[in-house]
């Protein structure tokens, strides 16, 4: 349990990110955790690099709306402080914060106060060791590196642990990570780390992240972006609901386009997601640019649009309700979503719409 976000046993897979304000700044890093908070965010993660971000976390955990992580690397007076001051996880390798003594400190805090630990490990800074065993990073010197840190923690009765093993290279990190589910009974903390900016970074994120997701392994996820955090969150969002481990968000179905069009589609699809993105309300809008696709997949949608010449037409679950305007049609459709309520049995109506064919005014469907 990471405050009250349970983590492995079947839990839902949640979702996390990291600040990026400086930790000093009490006022700004709250600011960015309410942020967070309101994208659907469910864990929050904050660098305590010294005494003086250590000094704020009492601070920040009274009243955060999420439970907060306390990143830390080597000074483990930080860890012992940062449990006191009530976080919810600590994120450390016990390799690095010295002698079996310090290790002992900071698993006793931990373990009084029902904190779990998480060990990460990163194929850019492998022990030297391992490097020199093993020639350069691989999936098996970072599950070595792994076990030796969960052994420390072991070694004192301590099995609060959750493991990662990211790296930016996402092959890598694929195969550590399934080397690791054969390895551990712990909970995984999946992320494909550095991904870069969203251009690549959701990419890289959602095929790493996600291949691993859809065989049956990890438990929590973070998308590491070079951009503003609340973009990890959406972009973690969609990840999971693409993989339907998660249905509480407007979910868009939106055509490529072709020559066929008659409507602005993309200027009309980028409105819908903007205008979306914080919904938070299980249904699936079609956004179609001509009637080709459009009536089929406006039929499978909860909401469709079908795009005509200068106009679009409206659908609620099959039935044609509204004709506006081109200029019209995102406010429409965002009143209709006010109005629609989510479908109690989705699947049924997946599986009629697979069925449907339409049925075209001159008896041929256009070439």
């Amino acid at each position: 349990m990471v405050g009250d976000v349970p983590i492995g046993g079947g839990a839902p897979v949640s979702i996390q990110s990291m600040t990026l304000a400086s930790p000093v700044d009490l006022a700004a890093t709250r600011a960015e955790i309410e942020k967070l908070a309101d994208a659907g965010v469910e864990i929050v993660r904050t660098a305590v690099p010294n005494e003086a971000a250590a000094d704020n976390l009492a601070a920040l955990v009274e009243g955060a709306p999420v439970p907060l992580v306390a990143d830390i690397h080597f000074n483990f007076q930080l860890a012992v402080k940062a449990a006191e001051a009530g976080v919810a996880k600590l994120r450390l390798n016990p390799g690095n914060i010295g002698d079996a003594k310090r290790v002992r400190s900071v698993v006793e805090a931990a373990r009084d106060r029902g904190i779990p630990i998480r060990i990460g490990v990163n194929a850019g800074s492998l022990e030297r060791e391992l490097l020199a065993e093993f020639g350069r990073p691989t999936a098996e010197a970072m599950v070595k590196s792994a076990r030796r840190h969960v052994r420390i923690l072991e070694d004192e009765r301590f099995e609060d642990i959750v493991i990662s093993l990211k790296a930016s290279h996402v092959p890598l990190m694929i195969d550590a990570y399934r080397l690791a589910a054969q390895e551990f009974d712990y909970p995984l903390h999946l992320g494909v780390t550095e991904a870069g900016t969203p251009r690549a970074g959701n990419i890289k994120s959602a095929i790493g992240i996600g291949t691993l997701l859809a065989e049956g392994i990890g438990d929590t996820i973070r998308v590491s972006l070079s951009a503003d955090p609340v973009e990890e969150v959406h972009a973690a969002r969609t990840i999971l609901e693409a993989l339907d481990l998660r249905r509480e968000s407007i979910r868009i179905v939106a055509c490529p386009g072709c020559g066929r069009l008659q409507v602005d589609l993309i200027r009309l699809a980028e409105a819908v997601d903007e205008r979306t993105r914080d919904i938070r309300k299980p249904l699936t809008v079609a956004v179609m640019g001509c009637a080709v696709n459009g009536p089929g997949e406006a039929r499978e949608a909860d909401i469709g649009i079908a795009g005509g010449k200068g106009e679009g037409l409206l659908y609620v679950r099959g039935e044609m309700v509204r004709k506006v305007p081109e200029d019209r049609i995102v406010d429409a459709l965002i009143e209709l979503i006010d109005e629609v309520e989510p479908d109690p049995d989705p699947a049924a109506r997946d599986a009629a719409a697979m069925t449907w064919t339409p049925d075209w005014e001159d008896g041929a469907q256009p070439s």
